[in-house]
C-alpha cells in the first residue's frame, strides 16, 4: 500500500512539474554586455508587457533626440543657419517616439507603472530643453520663458540681461568652477581669457553658458538618481523563472 502511495505521489509531482514548465516561454534579450535567455510564466506575464518594460529600461533610458552639440564657433554657426531644419527634425522625432512611448504595454505592477510615467516626464522635458537650446543660440532672450527658469535662473538672467558685463561675469564664474574639476585648471582659465579678449567673445560666452551651463543645469533637474537604477534592472531579471546570461569580460 505504501508503495502504491509513493508511486502516486511521484506521478503527481511529475505531472505538476510538467504543467509548470509548459507555462514557461522563452525570452531573449540583450543588455549592456550580456546576451540573456530567460523563461517567463505565461500565466503571470504577457510578452508585449515584458517588451514594454525592457524598452523603458534599455531603449528610453538615455538621450531620446538627435544632439546638435555646440562646442566651437563653427558648431554655433551651423545651428543658427539650420535652426528651422533642426527644429523640424526634433518635432518629427518627438511625434514618432511619443507614439511608441505612450503606447507601451507594461507589466501591471507599481514599479513598472511608475517607471513608465517617469520616463514619459523625462522624455517631455528633454524635448522641451532641446527646443529651448536650439532657439537660444540664435536668440538668448527666448530663455526668459524657459520651463527651467526657476531652476537655472543664474544662467538665464545673465544671458538675457541688457548689461553684457553680467554675462561676462557669469561666464568667468562658470570657467572658474569648471577649472576646479579639470586636471589642468590653468588651461581652462587661459582658454577663458583668450576667448574673453577675442572679437567673438559674445559667441564664446553663449557656447559655454547655453550649451554647457544652462543645458547641464536643466538636464540634471529632471534626470533620476543613477543610484536608484540598479534595483530596477535586477527586478527585471527576476521576472524570469530561469535565466541564463552570457556576458563579455569587462
Amino acid at each position: 500500500m505504501k508503495k502504491i502511495i509513493l508511486i502516486l505521489s511521484v506521478a503527481l509531482s511529475i505531472t505538476a512539474w510538467g504543467q509548470k514548465t509548459s507555462n514557461l516561454a522563452e525570452y531573449n534579450y540583450q543588455t549592456f554586455n550580456c546576451d540573456n535567455k530567460g523563461y517567463f510564466d505565461t500565466k503571470k506575464y504577457k510578452k508585449e508587457e515584458i517588451d514594454g518594460v525592457f524598452k523603458l529600461l534599455y531603449t528610453y533610458s538615455g538621450v531620446h533626440f538627435t544632439n546638435h552639440m555646440v562646442f566651437k564657433l563653427s558648431d554655433l554657426e551651423d545651428v543658427r543657419k539650420n535652426k528651422n531644419q533642426y527644429l523640424q527634425q526634433l518635432d518629427k522625432q518627438y511625434q514618432e517616439k511619443k507614439k511608441e512611448l505612450y503606447g507601451l504595454k507594461v507589466i501591471n505592477l507599481p514599479e513598472w507603472k511608475k517607471l513608465q510615467q517617469e520616463t514619459i516626464q523625462i522624455f517631455e522635458n528633454e524635448y522641451q530643453l532641446k527646443k529651448e537650446e536650439l532657439n537660444a543660440f540664435s536668440d538668448p532672450a527666448t530663455l526668459k520663458n524657459s520651463k527651467f527658469y526657476s531652476t537655472c535662473k543664474q544662467y538665464i538672467d545673465a544671458l538675457t540681461s541688457s548689461d553684457k558685463q553680467k554675462m561676462y561675469d557669469a561666464w568667468e564664474k562658470f570657467a572658474q568652477e569648471k577649472s576646479k574639476k579639470n586636471s589642468d585648471p590653468q588651461s581652462v582659465i587661459t582658454r577663458f581669457n583668450d576667448q574673453l579678449n577675442d572679437l567673438q567673445k559674445d559667441d564664446y560666452a553663449l557656447i559655454d553658458l547655453i550649451g554647457l551651463g544652462f543645458y547641464n543645469c536643466a538636464n540634471g533637474s529632471f534626470r533620476p538618481d543613477p543610484n536608484d537604477e540598479p534595483s530596477l534592472y535586477e527586478k527585471f531579471d527576476k521576472i524570469f523563472t530561469k535565466l541564463k546570461q552570457d556576458c563579455d569580460e569587462p
